[in-house]
């Protein structure tokens, strides 16, 4: 068996050539990374929609990772390293529109837990009204009922009776008993004069 091993220089010569290699790889990809302007400019934007969504009320947790990590992202630009740079900003702006999110909705809420209270407002002050209106119509019944129970209803006017009813009675016809049974009428025994 024969085992096969490099000349001495040889092995020199490829770790020099790696080395240059890897170096000049090193410059041209941080040569060829851009600044992440874009990616800075909209994780901003989100963090200033968020602050004017009230976030800082409504999410402030997620506010402050929004803000932390842009500050970051920030640290990273100055010192050039873009590609952390970019990955931060991109954190910051979906932290941003978290917090933003979160806090529309919150407000909503809010706006709709305002509306429920307020119509729970008016409906009490309606059933109030409500209520003293049936009261006052009960008062104002109770007097009327009470009046017609205690006087008679007020009626027309009877007509005259005619004027003959109204006249003298004829003379001779003064007051008359009215016969009962057991009594003889006393106008039949006088008119006979004699005994029964």
């Amino acid at each position: 068996m024969h085992i096969f091993s490099l000349p001495a220089g040889f092995s020199r010569r490829i770790r020099a050539t790696t080395v240059a290699l890897a170096l000049t790889l090193a410059l041209a990809g941080c040569a060829t990374v851009p600044p992440p302007d874009d990616s800075m400019n909209m994780a901003q934007t989100q963090l200033q929609a968020a602050r004017d969504a009230g976030a800082a009320d409504y999410a402030p947790v997620d506010l402050g990772f929004a803000q932390d990590k842009f500050q970051q992202a920030q640290t990273a630009m100055a010192e050039r390293k873009y590609v952390d740079a970019a990955s931060l900003a991109e954190e910051s702006r979906a932290d941003a529109e978290l917090a933003r999110s979160k806090a529309r909705l919150a407000a909503t809420r809010a706006q709709i837990q305002s509306k429920i209270q307020e119509n729970s407002r008016l409906r009490a002050q309606g059933e109030q009204l409500e209520a003293e209106a049936q009261k006052q119509e009960q008062q104002q019944a109770a007097p009327a009922a009470a009046s017609s129970s205690s006087s008679p209803a007020p009626t027309e006017d009877m007509p005259a009776p005619a004027s003959s009813v109204l006249s003298a009675p004829p003379p001779g016809s003064g007051f008359q008993t009215v016969p009962t049974d057991n009594q003889p009428p006393a106008s039949s025994s006088s008119t006979q004069g004699g005994q029964p």
